[in-house]
């Protein structure tokens, strides 16, 4: 159950969900599939952890029906078909098999899952929660819909070495709440580290695609987006918005500073505009609880060519919507001036929205959905590069100027793309 901003090998978008209380389950023996408060909170926890965005195509495909391409830096991986088709889906699964896919990441067969499929967060659930899950799923359409899922090159499509990865990265157990933070603070980080699994995108990876703990929540690079830090750091994450910034910005996809686009849009569509008020603000309460590095950078000089070139640049073509201040308007335009996105230690989504344009995510309490023109077609690279460079040193705390190079290899890549 994982959402196409996330990789084979661990990546993914901030998540959380509006989950039901749990309720204690007899023995799955004993469960009654048709209870309503059940397939409510199997609902709940499915939308929590966005099943939909990989197990749907977004081109017509049937819900849970498979058949998504995921990227990852090893090749593609195709979502299979989770609905109750006995054939094609899950429905002769027993409950021990779908408990020990989701949590455990072992197939039916005894075979290994890679990391697209979450299992490393979804381990934090509980069995009665993915049981919940279960019950929902049975009540999706059966879609004979058959999906070779490994697709990966040699040698990583063999699932064997799987074994070596879930024993450097794969750390089992079940959220234990912490007794000395408040439950708000436990519910948020239930949320964050379990099904909403934001860690798979917004946690930087090593070479074999397993998170780097050290550097927990501070940005990724995932099909070809930059997914940005979401700590507390006040230069390239969420120190600057306040707790209500964060729950309306999961919400709605907008807030007094910035819009969400890209594969975040997707995951806010799908998902977190469905949560409800306290899992918003439980979740708030956890991401601004952890620390950020707050490390600033010495802003480029003023008569720096390339600056004094993007200045020019951003007057002409992006003043009208975003102000010759920076600031935007509230939840039309985004703030550049208050972007921690502006800001990233990578450039690419910032390079990536000049090149391709972007629309922001509409949603029922925003349904206006403002876009952003493609400049790609009338700025060069060494135009995009200045434009770029300037916006990230013309109000503080700055950023690293972005290359010519950069932005080229940053294009090529976008190019490159079917989207």
């Amino acid at each position: 159950m994982r959402k196409p901003l996330t990789c084979a090998f661990g990546f993914a978008a901030l998540a959380a969900a509006a989950i039901l209380a749990a309720t204690p389950l007899a023995a799955a023996s004993n469960t009654d599939e048709q209870s309503f408060a059940l397939i409510e909170k199997g609902r709940a926890l499915a939308t929590a952890s966005d099943c939909v965005a990989c197990h749907t195509r977004p081109d017509g495909g049937k819900p849970f029906a498979g058949g998504r391409p995921i990227e990852t830096p090893f090749g593609s991986i195709t979502a299979p078909n989770i609905t109750p088709d006995r054939d094609t889906g899950i429905g002769a699964w027993s409950d021990a098999d779908f408990d020990k896919a989701v949590r455990q990441g072992i197939r039916r067969d005894g075979g290994r899952l890679y990391p697209a499929m979450p299992f490393t967060a979804f381990a934090k659930m509980s069995r009665e929660d993915v049981l919940a899950i279960r019950a929902y799923l049975r009540t999706v359409p059966p879609v004979h819909n058959p999906v070779v899922a490994n697709t990966l090159p040699f040698p990583f499509n063999i699932r064997a070495s799987m074994r070596f990865w879930d024993w450097l990265y794969f750390k089992p157990g079940e959220f234990k709440p912490d007794p000395n933070k408040s439950a708000a603070w436990n519910r948020g980080a239930f949320l964050v580290l379990g099904p909403g699994h934001c860690g798979a995108c917004h946690t930087p990876k090593t070479f074999l695609g397993g998170d780097k703990d050290s550097k927990f929540l501070q940005g990724g690079v995932l099909q070809g987006w930059f997914a940005p830090n979401i700590t507390n750091d006040s230069v390239n994450g969420l120190g600057r918005w306040s707790g209500a910034d964060i729950a309306n910005f999961l919400k709605t996809g907008h807030n007094s500073s910035t819009a969400a686009t890209g594969l975040m849009a997707e995951e806010i569509m799908h998902s977190s505009s469905h949560f409800n008020a306290a899992d918003l603000d439980a979740i708030a309460t956890y991401l601004k609880s952890l620390p950020g590095q707050n490390n600033e950078v010495a802003p480029a000089a003023k008569d720096d060519p390339a600056i004094v070139a993007g200045g020019a640049i951003y007057r002409d073509q992006c003043s009208a919507c975003h102000g010759l201040d920076g600031k935007g308007v509230p939840r039309l335009f985004p703030s550049l001036a208050d972007s921690a996105m502006v800001r990233s230690k990578d450039p690419t989504t910032l390079v990536r929205i000049v090149l391709r344009g972007a629309r922001s995510v509409a949603t029922k309490d925003e349904p206006t959905a403002p876009g952003m023109p493609s400049f790609g077609k009338t700025l060069d690279d060494a135009q995009v590069a200045a434009v770029v460079s300037y916006v990230r040193n013309a109000w503080k705390p700055a950023a690293a100027p972005v290359s010519k190079d950069k932005v080229e290899r940053i294009r090529k890549d976008v190019q490159a793309r079917v989207e």
